[in-house]
């Protein structure tokens, strides 16, 4: 006598539908991340050479590493300036999509318009489209300069705070954060749509309470606004620091592209990508380390 099959449990159906929906992460992670990553590492560690038919790989061990390091005339001089930009740059970021998105949030005529125009660059940051953007740009920065010109006023506004007597490296921090402001805004789409998910799904009924006991807009801000957001912050940081390492114009990016083609060779390039891979990382664990016990979150 065959035995029935017992059905399977609500919960083992669960976990069953959870791996189906991760099965076509995983078959990505391995066939487009794992094995170019694996084959990146072994060429990293030997020269390619290409022969009629095919290629060879030569092992050398550490010397491309040593290579990049120590005798590549640009690639340390050009990661510790992608460092210091990221620095400089993160906080802007982040600062102008929590700005804007507290302003579209706001209830006024052709939000949404408004809204759309915010995000238009992430659209347009692309191939050609971003290329085009970036050479009208620096030639209008050449042209100002030749002309003597002070680009975005900067000669008047370092005036007004020498006035004020605020601190020089203030003054200096607030010039090229409007000198920078087209590349701030170009990779702030992203931030701004997920400050503005953030900010709507915060009930009204807090702010009501607060208000209710005498709570002011500034008290409102840092009491409710910012610990609520400060997950998502997190959250912007990281896509951040993420998206400005890999951009297409990253100067170190672009140094390792045109290295594999016209430069060193595969070996040295593939060294190259692996220390700015380990950095990325490292970096990231940083971040994540001193934000995450800050962050608020609310159950």
């Amino acid at each position: 006598m065959k035995r029935k099959r017992r059905p399977m449990s609500f919960s083992r159906r669960q976990k069953l539908a959870g791996f189906l929906f991760t099965v076509p992460f995983l078959l990505g992670f391995i066939f487009l991340f794992a094995v170019p990553f694996y084959q990146a590492v072994v060429i990293s560690f030997s020269e390619l050479v290409l022969t009629p038919q095919t290629f060879e790989l030569q092992p050398k061990g550490w010397a491309n590493y040593g290579y990049a390091l120590q005798v590549h005339p640009e690639f340390s001089k050009t990661f510790t300036e992608v460092m210091v930009k990221l620095a400089t740059e993160l906080p802007m970021i982040i600062g102008f999509s929590f700005f804007a998105a507290t302003i579209l949030n706001s209830d006024f005529r052709g939000r949404s318009i408004v809204r759309t125009l915010f995000f238009l660059p992430v659209i347009l940051g692309a191939g050609v489209v971003l290329k085009m953007e970036v050479n009208d740009y620096a030639q209008i920065m050449v042209t100002h300069l030749a002309e003597g010109a002070p680009f975005f006023g900067g000669a008047a506004v370092r005036g007004f705070f020498a006035a004020a007597r605020f601190p020089a490296g203030m003054v200096d921090y607030v010039i090229d954060a409007i000198q920078a402001l087209p590349t701030v805004i170009r990779p702030s789409g992203v931030q701004i749509l997920i400050f503005l998910a953030g900010l709507q799904s915060i009930s009204k009924e807090v702010y009501e309470a607060a208000s209710v006991e005498g709570a002011t807009g500034w008290e409102r801000f840092w009491l409710i606004t910012f610990p609520m957001m400060s997950p998502l912050i997190l959250v912007n940081v990281i896509y951040t620091v993420i998206d400005s390492f890999t951009a297409m114009n990253n100067e170190l990016v672009v140094l390792i592209r045109e290295t594999m083609l016209r430069g060193a060779g595969y070996g040295v390039s593939m060294a190259m990508a692996m220390i700015y891979f380990v950095a990325i990382g490292l970096v990231l664990l940083a971040v994540f380390g001193l934000l995450s016990r800050r962050v608020f979150y609310h159950v």
